[in-house]
């Protein structure tokens, strides 16, 4: 769990002591991990170079169906190298079924088709973004306050079609309430009018690090805009694939989908 430092049973390829690595992060399936290693050292998590901070710092994330093992490599600056095997604990998802949706919503044209790979290639390419941005060090908070209604992971069931695992969640909230930034950031993407998620915030972090905001009425923001923590980024909304007014609520580590919830401090 974020905020708790981890005593890992760790394989150390060189023989060295593992104090050159700390983790903070429970390693499982949809959870982010931030990490500290020695000023100067590459990491790699199962061969993926990591960027470092200046001072040691380092996160990376599992996504929805991470395998239960992976392995992440510290290699000092005088080249020594240590190898650390992590067990990934596997989670059990439930099934949603959401019916009501438009006929269009489920099963789109040839042309939706067409816009929606377009939106998706749009809203990848600002999830790739690799800034040195520290941000995603913060405690997160709500964005919004109001009753959960989806949960991350869940397998959905649209209009009795098996479609894709929802990968954030949903909080119900009347239309119009503020949205907040979950951390500091800077507005990757600001689009009002996306086929699937309407009204569309997606905010940088840093190393990976974002979040989504999606079926806003309101945008407050433009892309490229410095925002804070807690400040009004847009509205609670209906628009796009949705229906009810409620946000969808997003994290990413680049490709990887996480679970919001597991950011947040115990108790909120």
């Amino acid at each position: 769990m974020i905020g708790r430092l981890l005593a890992l049973a760790l394989v150390v390829a060189s023989g060295l002591p593992a104090a050159a690595l700390r983790l903070e992060g429970s390693p499982q399936q949809g959870a982010l991990m931030r990490g500290e290693t020695v000023p100067g050292a590459a990491t790699r998590l199962d061969g993926r170079p990591l960027r470092v901070a200046p001072d040691g710092g380092f996160v990376f994330g599992f996504g929805r169906d991470h395998p239960p093992r992976t392995v992440l490599e510290i290699q000092h600056p005088d080249s020594r190298v240590e190898r650390h095997e992590l067990a990934v604990a596997q989670r059990q998802y439930p099934t949603q079924r959401i019916d009501g949706l438009p006929e269009r919503m489920v099963r789109p044209s040839e042309a939706d088709l067409r816009r929606i790979a377009h939106e998706r290639q749009l809203v990848l390419a600002a999830r790739l973004t690799n800034s040195p941005l520290p941000h995603f060090r913060q405690p997160f908070i709500w964005p919004v306050q109001g009753v959960v209604t989806g949960v991350y992971g869940s397998q959905r069931i649209l209009n009795g079609e098996p479609r894709q695992p929802h990968f954030g969640i949903d909080i119900a909230a009347p239309e119009g309430t503020p949205t907040l930034a979950a951390a500091d950031g800077i507005v990757l993407l600001a689009e009002a009018d996306l086929y699937f998620t309407g009204g569309t915030l997606l905010l940088d972090h840093g190393h990976g690090v974002s979040s989504t905001y999606s079926h806003l009425s309101r945008l407050s923001v433009v892309a490229g805009q410095v925002v804070r923590q807690g400040e009004v980024v847009g509205a609670v909304g209906r628009t796009g694939r949705a229906t009810g007014p409620h946000l969808d609520w997003r994290v990413n580590w680049f490709e990887e989908r996480l679970d919001p919830q597991l950011l947040l401090p115990r108790g909120q």
